[in-house]
């Protein structure tokens, strides 16, 4: 069966490509011009039953159309879209104006949501976006080897609350604490752009936390760090990264830990229970 790939940007569709490839699927790979990298398109159709498109952001309808003629069933989306793009130019055709006119609100969920509908209408339904990834999913626990002291345990207890709140009302996943103070949240700007300015504002020794939603569906908008992530909290010297277990996709793997080692940050994989999400674990 051809499996739709609806390209962003970042490594994360390079990684689905790889991974589909070594599974013997049949993919057709659907590039947004002004997010995907552009060599995206060499790499997807080095596999022959492969085919790659270009489609402008707001091309939805062309988007479908391409899906559907090539008979794919089923489709995942992987890579970062800017939000702060929906206000910069973006030209909706007649199936992305029907899609925005349907979603209540213009924050992520309500917004993807729609979008997963409209393929649904069309008869593609929109799958887990880590299908093929499941090892590169953060594990629980400590996750380097620098043990954390109990002025960060208790900022991670202190930042809990708030990223979950943050996270819950679909603001942004990211929030960086220090001395049981939020110091900045993220809206639309991306993860490195709130530990640049958390690290403007409070100098060395901040706290980054990134959370799933709660129900975080899996669909779209998955929580991701990776080596860009250490690299930004290195530049500022935030000591702390906790991000969610078993839903928060670590683009690099091990590389991404070795790297936190290097720069003496500490890594947490925070537990998450299915009546809700958990505060630290005990035994971090």
């Amino acid at each position: 069966m051809r499996l739709g790939l609806i390209a962003g940007n970042g490594q994360f569709p390079f990684l689905v490509l790889e991974a589909a490839k070594r599974l013997g699927h049949e993919l057709t790979v659907v590039g947004i011009q002004e997010e995907a990298d552009s060599a995206l398109e060499g790499v997807s159709t080095k596999h022959h039953l492969n085919s790659f498109h270009w489609i402008s952001l707001g091309q939805l309808g062309k988007c479908i159309e391409i899906l559907t003629t090539a008979g794919a069933s089923r489709a995942l989306m992987a890579g970062q879209v800017k939000h702060t793009k929906l206000f910069t130019g973006v030209v909706p055709d007649r199936v992305m104006l029907a899609t925005l006119a349907r979603a209540v609100t213009k924050n992520t969920d309500a917004l993807i949501s729609a979008v997963a509908d409209t393929f649904g209408d069309y008869g593609i339904e929109l799958v887990d976006s880590t299908s093929f990834l499941g090892p590169l999913l953060a594990k629980e626990g400590l996750l380097t080897s620098r043990e954390l002291s109990e002025t960060q345990r208790t900022d991670l207890q202190f930042g809990y609350e708030m990223a979950d709140a943050v996270a819950r009302l679909d603001i942004g996943q990211t929030i960086a604490v220090k001395d049981q103070a939020v110091v900045a949240i993220e809206a639309m700007e991306g993860t490195d752009a709130v530990i640049a300015r958390a690290g403007q504002l409070a100098g060395a020794g901040v706290r980054v936390i990134k959370v799933a939603k709660p129900n975080q569906d899996m669909r779209f908008d998955v929580p991701v760090v990776g080596i860009p992530t250490i690299h930004a909290m290195q530049k500022v010297d935030a000591h702390v990264l906790s991000v969610d277990a078993g839903v928060t996709l670590v683009i690099g793997g091990e590389r991404v830990i070795e790297e936190a080692e290097k720069a003496g940050i500490v890594v947490v994989g925070r537990a998450r229970k299915e009546e809700g999400i958990s505060s630290i674990a005990d035994d971090v």
